[in-house]
């Protein structure tokens, strides 16, 4: 099977499992706010990406309310 079909098949597979499993959420920042959360997770939480990051302060704040 050619290299560029075995590409597609695993995108559309990514894809299909993100839309079934995954609610998106679109956000918005001011110019340059991207750059800067980018940054700062790098620094604080390398092992984060910014969506887990975010997911994180999320849950914590969620959390903080029930409690």
């Amino acid at each position: 099977m050619p290299r560029k079909k075995i590409h597609e098949d695993r995108t559309m597979y990514k894809n299909q499992f993100i839309a079934e499993n995954y609610d998106r959420i679109n956000l918005t920042v001011p110019k340059g706010k991207k750059k800067q959360i980018q940054e700062h997770v790098k620094r604080f939480t390398p092992r984060l990406s910014v969506n887990e990051y975010i997911n994180k302060l999320i849950d914590f704040d969620m959390q903080k309310d029930e409690d």
